[in-house]
């Protein structure tokens, strides 16, 4: 099995390194080299969607592709407490990072898929961008970007229903992983919710083994659990 990893932090350095031990053939695109052995690796930034193409454009289509590129905060944003504390340029930042590279990779395989290819595209998600799911309101930007991601899956995979109907789009909430994103929000969580990025590799991975067209626009939990837009 071919894989494409978009992005190298905690839980794409972990899926690779999974998918290589599982004996599959694994390229990573990142900023930075994660120096995993058996994993081929792509500098890109995944939100230029230029620079995706130009790396990308000359590569042969893999069997699945898997977006683990993600913001909660950064040095300069917190998730919003108050409707007072968000920012347009905040909001834009959210959805550049969480909804943006998807939406590019899907233009990107679109354009080169062949109609029966049974190709798997699956972005990670969040439960917070669950609109009906949502009782503790708040994190605005990262709410609404991941909201926005679920749309952009459900719309590809409706389109991909028609153009590619042995393909796939689905989008997966990992849990709670002991990463740089989770590490501020971590305090109270009760014990054994904190899952290891490895743990989260293989449980993420037994869900994409699951998967078939007729999931195609779904979004599911780390567990299987189907997540509700």
């Amino acid at each position: 099995m071919r894989y494409w990893i978009m992005g190298g932090g905690g839980i794409g350095r972990a899926l690779a390194a999974a998918c290589v031990e599982r004996g599959d053939e694994v390229m990573l695109f990142s900023r930075t080299n994660p120096g995993i052995e058996g994993v081929e690796w792509h500098a890109l930034d995944n939100t230029d969607e230029d620079a995706m193409n130009r790396v990308c454009d000359e590569l042969p289509l893999p069997d699945r592709v898997i977006n683990t590129v993600g913001m909660l905060h950064s040095d300069k944003r917190q998730p919003e407490k108050r409707i007072e504390q968000l920012t347009e340029a905040g909001l834009q930042e959210h959805m550049r990072v969480n909804t943006w590279p998807t939406l590019a990779l899907a233009k990107l395989l679109s354009a080169r898929m062949e109609r029966r290819q049974p190709l798997l595209l699956a972005a990670l998600s969040a439960r917070v961008g669950s609109i009906s799911d949502n009782r503790g309101g708040g994190w605005y930007s990262y709410r609404i970007s991941k909201a926005a991601l679920n749309m952009a899956i459900k719309n590809l995979g409706v389109e991909w229903a028609r153009r590619f109907p042995a393909a796939c789009v689905a989008g997966l909430h990992p849990g709670t992983v002991a990463t740089a994103l989770s590490a501020p929000f971590r305090a109270g969580l009760p014990e054994g919710q904190l899952q290891t990025p490895g743990q989260a590799a293989k449980h993420l991975l037994a869900v994409i083994d699951g998967l078939a067209p007729e999931h195609s626009g779904r979004i599911f939990a780390w567990d299987g659990q189907e997540i509700q837009p």
